[in-house]
């Protein structure tokens, strides 16, 4: 796998957008519901190619029923923009001028009685004037009528899901040559924003620098802590690379590591290795926090391990699946999620080891590649 520069752009075709509206009103009925809602968000990106510039108060929404063609509703100024970005073929695109009523517009989609889904990202102004123009509507959230949706990705999306990861193992494999000690951990940070986008990254979501006591923080905000001798540091950073989402974590040492990190260190790799290996197609999401919980509870950390083993990444870095206990979805070849336990010990270090993880006919994949040894930095 390279790990240098901006990866090729593995292109959709209008066939793959074709093929994901037909799914999703395939997955709706399953579901009983009587069609989608979808606004500007991962969704309607994934379902037609489709990202406003602006997301405003005027109305944008993708309306997809099984008796007509999929709708694109959007405003008319902002019509020659969807007109250029739609990849989708039939489907049809009508707009609404300043002055007009677009709920009513909207409502001429949908039939009255209706139970709709409707994407996360939905303004509540938006879904109270669709609700309010068409009598006895109901809507459920995508997230939990279709948590699915977007979680098995065709080979297009694989390929710019791991081109993402590459690019976070680049990154990663240039961080370890800066200096750390006396720096802030928001110099850091920095350093692996410049060098995500470097290296073909158009978003930056985030750069965990938790360095010491910091580190026990699974999601401590790079601070204007002064990094010292001695520190274990979780580094954890991704974005967006051509849409796809990175996200990787491993924890380094500013100089030699003392016995007690070297040694939880360990147990983390082991853990996390665990999960890795527990991947396999049928398989049920939460056995893979499970496996990766065991080694760290078993080890006499349970209580330290304090979030899931992993969420699925997409169109965006946080998404079903979630690999958590009580969740029985079964792992099907081509869902994509990380695998990332850690354990905090507040007041003193913390230690995370992630890693990118699509299911393949007989296991799991690994995106990212790096290495998860400890690693000693200046």
């Amino acid at each position: 796998m390279s790990t240098g520069g901006p990866q090729a752009r593995v292109p959709f075709t209008s066939e793959d957008y074709a093929a994901r509206m037909r799914r999703a009103v395939a997955d709706a009925t399953r579901a009983g519901l009587d069609g989608l809602l979808v606004m500007p968000g991962p969704e309607l990106v994934w379902l037609t190619g489709y990202r406003p510039t602006a997301i405003t108060e005027r109305l944008t929404v993708l309306v997809l029923t099984p008796d007509r063609e999929p709708t694109l509703l959007v405003p008319t100024l902002e019509r020659p923009d969807a007109e250029a970005a739609v990849g989708a073929p039939g489907l049809d695109i009508v707009d609404w001028a300043d002055g007009e009523d677009p709920f009513a517009r909207a409502a001429a989609l949908v039939r009255a009685g209706a139970t709709m889904g409707i994407s996360d990202s939905a303004w509540a102004m938006h879904l109270i004037g669709v609700q309010d123009a068409v009598p006895g509507s109901s809507y459920r959230s995508l997230t939990q009528s279709l948590p699915m949706l977007r979680a098995v990705k065709d080979a297009a999306e694989l390929a710019r899901l791991e081109a993402a990861g590459a690019a976070a193992d680049a990154t990663y494999e240039q961080i370890l040559g800066v200096r750390f000690a006396g720096r802030k951990e928001t110099d850091v940070a920095a350093d692996l924003a410049r060098m995500l986008r470097e290296f073909g990254h158009e978003q930056v979501d985030f750069t965990v620098v938790g360095s010491g006591p910091n580190g026990a923080d699974p999601h401590h905000e790079a601070g204007h802590r002064t990094i010292e001798v001695g520190d274990a540091i979780v580094l954890d950073f991704g974005g967006l690379l051509d849409g796809y989402g990175s996200d990787t974590s491993r924890t380094v040492c500013v100089g030699e590591p003392s016995a007690e990190i070297r040694q939880v260190h360990e147990v983390v790799r082991l853990a996390q290795q665990a999960g890795v290996e527990a991947v396999r197609p049928g398989v049920a999401c939460q056995e893979i926090d499970r496996a990766a919980r065991a080694v760290i509870t078993d080890a006499g950390y349970g209580e330290r391990f304090i979030h899931r083993t992993g969420h699925g990444i997409g169109t965006t870095t946080h998404e079903p699946p979630y690999m958590i206990e009580g969740e029985e979805q079964p792992l099907v070849p081509g869902m994509c999620f990380s695998v990332e336990p850690g354990i905090y010990l507040p007041g003193r270090f913390g230690v995370r080891i992630e890693d990118i993880v699509t299911v393949t006919e007989s296991g799991g994949q690994r995106f990212n590649n790096t290495s998860r040894d400890l690693h000693v930095v200046e």
